[in-house]
């Protein structure tokens, strides 16, 4: 299996994505205080780390991020993402929560959202990083699209923000936060996978 994801670009990507809609089906009757992300309990109960993502508290809330994963899933498959930067993304998963403990106002916080953006991300920066030249050039655009959504988002503002579009609070942070996530473990993927190249020659 593992041979089968390192020689097909785009499948461990899918499959990543895959695996965490089907998840969030599984786990949408859990009791969402025992599964998100409370910064009060991020040491006591490390399972937070990773299970947050899972929640969703309505449902536009989860078919909105349903529909994210697929175009990121979609996304990192047209672009052929390598399983190295899958392994970057899922690094990215808990590091980007690591980030939320500097938002103690955030006492709860649930959804794929901010792993959506850790995923664009990793996948734009490879692009530039390792792509041919239309891909660097299709990755730089991509990745300016990006920061500029984050930006407008505000979210230095606060970590939990009202918006119409929603029928819950948001928390746009989260969504930067993923974006530095997944630029800092894709960078750091790729660094580590250069010096393996080199030292094996």
């Amino acid at each position: 299996m593992s041979t089968v994801l390192a020689r097909r670009p785009g499948v461990a990507w899918c499959v990543m994505a895959l695996g965490l809609v089907l998840v969030a089906f599984a786990t949408r009757t859990v009791d969402h205080l025992a599964i998100d992300w409370q910064p009060s309990l991020a040491w006591h109960e490390p399972w937070r780390w990773w299970t947050n993502v899972f929640v969703h508290y309505s449902p536009p809330h989860f078919w909105g991020n349903v529909l994210a994963t697929a175009l990121v899933a979609a996304f990192g498959w047209a672009a052929r993402m390598p399983l190295r930067a899958t392994v970057a993304w899922v690094i990215s998963w808990p590091l980007m929560h690591l980030a939320l403990l500097t938002q103690p106002e955030l006492r709860h916080y649930g959804g794929l959202s901010g792993l959506m953006h850790a995923g664009v991300a990793v996948a734009t920066l490879h692009l530039v990083l390792a792509g041919p030249r239309r891909d660097r050039i299709i990755g730089g655009i991509v990745g300016v699209m990006l920061i500029v959504k984050v930006l407008t988002e505000t979210p230095w503002r606060g970590a939990i923000q009202h918006t119409a579009d929603w029928d819950i609070p948001v928390a746009p942070v989260a969504h930067a936060f993923g974006l530095i996530a997944g630029l800092v473990c894709c960078a750091g993927v790729q660094l580590w996978t250069r010096r393996r190249h080199i030292r094996s020659e």
